[in-house]
């Protein structure tokens, strides 16, 4: 599950600009591919923010999708599917670009955050 050690660094960036805030959401713009399961990322997002400020906050994923250029029949398309194959003609030797990004996009912040120690990992 590749998804906990995006989640442990971004805890870790939000925790940073919260500055003593208490964090209520945020938002991540993930490329897809990464290939993150939205469940999975929220049940590591969820872990890795136990004992933090960011522990009560509620996160948005938001896939962005990778371009699929077809050297068969020269289409261009997008897909959020890793393993995708030319939707025209269904070639599989497609070339993949974009899609590797892993931004946070966006935090909003409550009022000062409770006395949290942060868990050892």
């Amino acid at each position: 599950m590749h998804e906990i050690g995006m989640c442990e660094g971004l805890v870790e960036l939000i925790e940073q600009q919260a500055m003593g805030r208490r964090v209520t959401s945020a938002r991540v713009r993930v490329g897809a591919r990464h290939a993150v399961v939205d469940d999975a990322f929220g049940q590591a997002f969820a872990v890795a923010a136990t004992g933090t400020a960011v522990q009560d906050a509620t996160v948005e994923l938001v896939v962005t999708p990778m371009t699929v250029g077809c050297g068969a029949c020269g289409s261009r398309s997008e897909s959020v599917d890793p393993l995708a194959a030319c939707p025209v003609c269904g070639d599989d030797g497609v070339q993949l670009s974009g899609g590797d990004e892993l931004v946070l996009e966006s935090v909003s912040f409550g009022e000062e955050a409770p006395d949290v120690s942060r868990h050892p990992r």
